[in-house]
């Protein structure tokens, strides 16, 4: 393009009347305006000394420093992991070994955060800032995902009870705020297990988040089954298989592959909710700025604290985001 075409392009677009004319010139001043303003805030006005001195309790809180290479050891575990993911999405190479991968990763990144079996325990009331964050948010879609699908294959079974029990769940979980179903798990939760049981906070946290998120996931997983057409539960009976091989190996895969941008979105959605953790007294990355935000000589630098937390929440949804677009892009979602 060059720049005879550039000039046209604007006169046929931005001023090709008068008032189109006036518009543009008073949107483009607005635009420099504000982006001076704010670049003029980020270099010369926010001080960002507050991050930079919290740095380690936005990320991993108060987490034992002795511990660390736990988390430099789970870092290198889901980096090579994600590596090889995106490089099988890219060269679209299927890699039957990486939903394998994934499945073994999870307890060892568990067990290596949270100790046991060989390893010193760290307290769970240690685990802070993002690290919390990441643990209750990935532990929650790890565990929901499947209770989600089992809830949409329960309320569409022919078994009364099953149906119905199913429907009532769902209906009942997605009449409630997930702040109700948050104070529910932290409060009533303990008073239903047996005197043995405890369940620390950690635990029950997940458990509101997870018992929410299965009820819309199973919406969304319903949606796609519902999207299957019937000569599809027939052509598997033709060639001999029962109900069950035919929903687990023909209809689910289709209904999951129809709907994975719901998925990523109720996963998104998930990831954002742990900062209501907060209000119950979990000190992960929202509740951690508030206590930053506590400190004497931070006081009031809500702006630069809020930014910062915002900006690592962008990070890890955009990323979800654009491993859903690539999976999308190889399953050809959308395309007849």
């Amino acid at each position: 393009m060059n720049q005879n075409d550039i000039i046209k392009w604007l006169r046929k677009n931005l001023f090709d009347t008068w008032y189109n004319s006036i518009l543009t010139i008073v949107c483009v001043f607005l635009l420099v305006w504000g982006a001076k303003s704010i670049f003029t805030w980020i270099l010369f006005i926010a001080q960002w000394k507050v991050i930079a001195v919290n740095l380690q309790l936005f990320l991993v809180g108060r987490y034992p420093e002795q511990m660390y290479w736990r988390i430099w050891v789970s870092i290198f575990i889901i980096l090579g992991l994600t590596s090889v993911t995106i490089g099988s999405l890219v060269k679209k190479i299927p890699n039957k070994w990486l939903p394998l991968g994934w499945a073994i990763s999870f307890p060892i990144i568990l067990w290596l955060i949270g100790g046991g079996l060989g390893l010193q325990a760290a307290d769970s009331n240690l685990w802070n800032g993002l690290l919390l964050t990441l643990v209750m948010a990935v532990t929650s879609i790890v565990i929901s995902f499947p209770l989600g699908v089992l809830l949409a294959l329960g309320r569409q079974s022919k078994l009364f009870v099953v149906r119905n029990f199913c429907i009532l769940y769902i209906e009942i979980v997605r009449g409630l705020p997930l702040i109700g179903i948050l104070f529910i798990a932290q409060v009533m939760l303990p008073l239903v297990l047996p005197d043995d049981i405890t369940l620390d906070r950690v635990l029950r946290g997940i458990a509101g988040l997870t018992l929410f998120s299965a009820a819309y996931l199973a919406e969304n997983v319903r949606g796609g089954l519902q999207s299957i057409p019937r000569g599809q539960f027939e052509a598997g009976k033709a060639i001999g298989l029962n109900s069950i091989y035919i929903m687990l190996l023909i209809i689910l895969p289709q209904a999951l592959r129809a709907v994975i941008p719901a998925l990523v979105g109720q996963f998104i959605g998930l990831f954002k909710d742990t900062s209501l953790l907060s209000i119950v007294g979990l000190l992960e990355l929202t509740g951690i700025s508030r206590s930053i935000l506590a400190q004497p000589e931070f006081l009031n630098r809500y702006a630069e604290v809020y930014l910062f937390v915002g900006l690592l929440y962008w990070v890890f949804c955009y990323s979800m985001s654009l491993i859903s677009q690539r999976l999308e892009k190889q399953l050809n979602i959308g395309q007849r």
